[in-house]
């Protein structure tokens, strides 16, 4: 059903992030908000009735994570991902940003390494940077507008001393890849070589195109001897971030215990009851509306993909295999980074993250949100089209 995707949905002073967030953000509130990685798309039915009725129970206490919550976990992933966690392996965790954080903190010491991937999701440097740790970067290739890997450097980076940690994007916010098997094997062989801690974020596993590759689990390609924690959540797939739980698959019951030092060391391992009925009705009943979804998200990237190429040629933009962000090359208008975001505030009025807040790789970029209705996407285009052609 289309129309749940298509309808619009009032947002402003809903306290969102995405459009209330806009004036400090942007400078003005008129922007089209096609920025932070939220949707404009309503939660599955099944995750807003759990939520009514647990709000009907009127005392809102200390809350805690029921062994049903750890099996629609299991049940989610061995349905939709062929991969079958033990209960033991997974904890709770209070997100998967505070999760990179105490992976930082628990597995390198003061001053030592941790590898990242850019361009990448902006925490992954602040965790890093903010915990006292080193970012290693190893930046990924782009060759015929797709990125890949540079394994050989990576190896490089693994095997400097002070390297501990690896911290992955999976499926890779913002250039939307999908990584093959064999690059997966490979990352392992490499980790597995050099004693690398390695953390998964698969967060956007579920946000697959189904017309691109599948998306492969890590953790079921990994041997038992791998370091390897798989963070994962509903909260992106069924667009309730703002419930703010996740989980962590760890098989490695001493890492776990490492981690749950951390957390508890800064008391967060609480989390409120309605997160917990959100996150297990989403796996439990998400099923068919995710599909609906990804038909839907494929939709609206073909559509703005097809209109770029056809009217925006300044801009140049490869079809992302997973997640609902485009990465747009816009280096050929030849500008400065600011500039770039000045020119699309100031005179398309639409609001997208700048490419160099995912590290300097991105210079020249910009990452669009397009989960949102048809009718956005199109009022967007439109508007940078016409200050195209006004700026020539």
């Amino acid at each position: 059903m289309p129309e749940t995707f298509d309808q619009s949905i009032e947002r402003e002073n809903t306290c969102s992030v995405k459009y209330d967030a806009r004036k400090a953000v942007f400078g003005r509130e008129d922007v089209i908000p096609l920025w932070v990685a939220d949707m404009d798309f309503p939660a599955p039915e099944a995750v807003t009735r759990a939520l009514q009725e647990r709000a009907r129970h009127p005392v809102y206490g200390y809350t805690l994570f029921p062994e049903s919550l750890y099996q629609s976990v299991i049940d989610w992933f061995e349905r939709r991902h062929g991969w079958s966690p033990e209960r033991d392996w997974i904890m709770m965790a209070p997100g998967v940003v505070p999760s990179l954080h105490a992976t930082a903190l628990a597995f390198a010491g003061d001053g030592e390494g941790v590898i990242i991937q850019p361009p990448v999701y902006p925490p992954f440097f602040s965790a890093i940077r903010k915990t006292g740790r080193t970012v290693i970067e190893n930046p990924l290739e782009r060759l015929d507008g797709r990125y890949q890997m540079n394994l050989e450097h990576l190896e490089a980076c693994a095997a400097r001393d002070d390297a501990k940690v690896l911290l992955l994007c999976s499926p890779h916010n913002p250039v939307g890849r999908v990584w093959t098997e064999d690059e997966l094997r490979a990352v392992l062989a490499i980790a597995r070589q050099h004693n690398l801690v390695v953390l998964s974020d698969e967060i956007h596993c579920d946000l697959t195109y189904p017309d691109k590759p599948a998306h492969h689990m890590l953790a079921r390609l990994a041997e038992e001897r791998d370091a390897l924690i798989t963070a994962v959540a509903p909260t992106k797939t069924f667009n309730m971030p703002g419930l703010g739980l996740s989980a962590l698959v760890v098989r490695d019951a001493k890492r776990r215990q490492a981690l749950k030092e951390v957390f508890d060391s800064l008391h967060m391992n609480q989390c409120h009851p309605f997160s917990i009925a959100g996150f297990e009705a989403g796996y439990r009943h998400g099923d068919e509306w995710l599909d609906r979804l990804m038909s839907y998200l494929r939709s609206n990237r073909d559509f703005v993909i097809d209109y770029i190429r056809r009217e925006l040629p300044a801009i140049r933009v490869t079809e992302p295999e997973g997640t609902y962000l485009l990465w747009l090359d816009c280096r050929a208008m030849d500008m400065s980074d600011a500039e770039l975001k000045q020119f699309f505030v100031q005179r398309a009025r639409v609001g997208m993250n700048p490419g160099i807040t995912f590290g300097e790789p991105g210079s020249g970029f910009m990452r669009m949100n397009i989960g949102c209705s048809r009718r956005v996407l199109e009022a967007a285009l439109e508007q940078i089209r016409q200050a195209m052609e006004t700026n020539q």
